[in-house]
């Protein structure tokens, strides 16, 4: 139980997926305008990211090791998370079609989203069992989303500051990204 608890505050605040490792910056970027934006994509990525962790788990070592396929891993993972992108795309097409315009592009960006992807892979490489393979996916996307929410958050309040006409939009979005991904480092030590 300690291992698993060492194992979600590492994930979530020491090896936050975009603060610490910077993968998914693109999402991060895009739908970090509006927090209402941000929270739809973080579930999203919630979803995509534990459902992909547990499919490729079983890809990997109940069809790739046992025949002898590993070289396929990244095309086997990419199958996996395009086809559940696809899934959650439809589901909101359908069930929340406000949030789905909200994340308009985004959302099938997170096919090609370098931190879902990185995390099926830290999760073999680490040679997590199928618990810790879920454990990690979900702290990982928990830390996604944290890190989009605040920075979402962070956002909304620049709108409302009085910025320079050169920091303005993306240049001072990028700034304050920093900060928080210096903030995050903060965490580095604890595990």
């Amino acid at each position: 139980m300690e291992d698993i608890i060492v194992l979600i505050i590492s994930c979530i605040f020491v090896n936050n997926i975009l603060l610490a490792q910077f993968l998914g910056n693109c999402p991060f970027l895009g739908t970090s305008k509006k927090l209402e934006t941000a929270l739809g994509m973080a579930m999203a990525v919630i979803f995509v990211l534990v459902m992909a962790g547990a499919i490729t788990w079983i890809v990997q070592y109940f069809v790739l090791e046992k025949f002898n396929l590993q070289y396929l891993q990244t095309i086997a993972f990419i199958l996996v998370i395009a086809s559940l992108v696809q899934f959650v795309e439809m589901f909101l097409k359908k069930s929340i079609p406000g949030l789905y315009a909200g994340l308009g592009i985004f959302l099938p960006l997170i096919t090609t989203n370098c931190a879902v992807f990185g995390v099926c892979i830290i999760n073999m490489k680490e040679g997590y069992g199928f618990l810790e393979t879920l454990v990690s996916s979900f702290a990982y996307a928990a830390g996604f989303g944290l890190a989009l929410v605040l920075f979402a958050g962070v956002r909304e309040r620049i709108i409302l500051a009085r910025v320079p006409k050169p920091l303005q939009d993306t240049s001072i979005g990028l700034i304050a990204a920093g900060v928080l991904a210096l903030a995050f480092m903060g965490f580095k030590g604890m595990v």
